[in-house]
């Protein structure tokens, strides 16, 4: 780690502001699809609304009117989002197949239905983790195999959370975006269904399906603010990998609010910022992230951008972030070590690092711009979303435990002591 690299480098998209209503938007994200997803998600056995945590004192701390945090940790049994936009993408390709308008794949008439019609059937994924877990969960519910590809530098930890929900697992040379092409190749040669969270021509449904999944909690969220007297948060800060959930959650609000939609910025490692990279360029393409994509934020180490996604974010994030690994491993120990009388949250990597942005954008005196420039005071409502709890229990102990990744001692002094 280069002692010397900035806690948050950020550029904004003054375009998000020019544009009221984004028809990418609409066509991803159209009207009552979060219903739609909800009463989905809501026949899964173990389905239960993730909570929606306020950081009351760190708020004040911070010179905000509010944190609230959805915490994700959890979400079913798999510590992780990732779930309901796998699962919601199966649901769809099945309905499709079948030709069927509903359908309740969970119950036991509906499950065997769908056997009875698809037969030996074989659902692929590549992953960082969280994504292939989900697929693979989904998918031996249903009584389907599971093939999940991994790169070389997934944890030990994360490759058997998936083996332990029924899939196989595939070791695969490279990065994440090597795996996502690899799974794609051999599933063309072996007549697997690939559900993957990024696209590309001609595979465009089902990434659509599983960002459109993944709006489930932000409908949840809307409930939980309403019952403390909130309409919407005025700011969501959104760590992003190939910019799915990022997408989903900013195009959640800008079809709900349309331009009074929430301020948004898109959190990034430094070392895997496609999106940041490509909002850089500014030519409205997406752009490959060069590199070995080292970063902890494991399940955000994506080069390549979701094109879809790209396309809602180009039009509605006004704000990209990158941020070095201490960012994130600062977030992990405020959630887990909070001041008293917030709730206690525990966060991996990917899950903390828009909490660590927000601290350092809120104290350090060089982000003023940036803070006047999105309007964060104290009558700030500000969402974040903990994506995932302690799915690699290792890594979670080395920076919670022995304090890896330490705050440069220069990015120290102004708020701690």
């Amino acid at each position: 780690m280069n002692p010397q690299t900035p806690p948050v480098n950020w550029i904004e998209n003054k375009r998000a502001r020019e544009i009221e209503h984004s028809p990418t938007v609409d066509g991803l994200f159209p009207p009552g699809i979060s219903r739609q997803t909800r009463a989905f998600h809501s026949r899964i056995p173990g389905y239960h609304v993730s909570p929606l945590k306020s950081l009351p004192r760190l708020a004040a701390m911070l010179g905000l009117g509010g944190i609230w945090v959805k915490d994700e940790s959890f979400r079913l049994s798999l510590s992780s989002f990732k779930v309901l936009g796998g699962s919601f993408a199966i649901y769809s390709f099945v309905k499709n197949q079948l030709g069927v308008k509903e359908l309740n794949i969970f119950s036991e008439e509906g499950a065997r239905l769908v056997r009875e019609e698809l037969g030996d059937f074989t659902f692929a994924a590549a992953t960082d983790g969280n994504h292939g877990r989900g697929v693979a969960w989904s998918a031996t519910r249903l009584g389907f195999n599971s093939v999940i590809y991994v790169h070389e530098n997934t944890s030990q930890a994360r490759i058997r959370a998936i083996e332990s929900n029924g899939a196989r697992v595939v070791v695969v040379p490279g990065t994440y975006d090597d795996a996502v092409r690899q799974v794609y190749q051999d599933a063309q040669e072996n007549g697997w269904q690939v559900i993957s969270d990024t696209s590309w021509p001609g595979y465009e449904d089902i990434p659509r399906w599983v960002m459109q999944g993944y709006t489930t909690a932000f409908s949840e969220v809307q409930e939980q603010l309403a019952a403390q007297g909130i309409i919407k948060p005025t700011h969501v800060l959104v760590q992003a990998g190939v910019g799915s959930l990022a997408a989903a959650t900013i195009g959640f609000y800008a079809q709900l609010f349309g331009p009074e939609r929430t301020r948004s910025v898109v959190v990034e490692p430094e070392k895997a910022a496609c999106l940041y990279l490509s909002a850089e360029k500014g030519d409205g393409k997406p752009h490959s992230f060069a590199g070995d994509l080292d970063t902890i934020m494991a399940g955000l180490a994506c080069g390549d951008p979701n094109p879809q996604a790209w396309q809602v974010l180009w039009d509605t994030a006004d704000v990209f972030v990158k941020c070095p690994d201490y960012v994130a491993a600062k977030g992990m120990r405020v959630y887990g070590v909070p001041l008293a009388g917030d709730p206690f949250i525990v966060s991996g990597e990917s899950g903390a690092a828009t909490l660590g942005a927000l601290m350092f954008i809120m104290q350090r005196p060089e982000y003023a711009p940036l803070r006047e420039q999105l309007a964060l005071n104290r009558n700030s409502e500000v969402l974040l979303i903990n994506s995932e709890g302690n799915t690699d229990p290792v890594d979670f102990r080395k920076v919670v435990w022995s304090g890896r990744h330490p705050v440069p001692e220069e990015y120290q002094s102004l708020y701690e002591g």
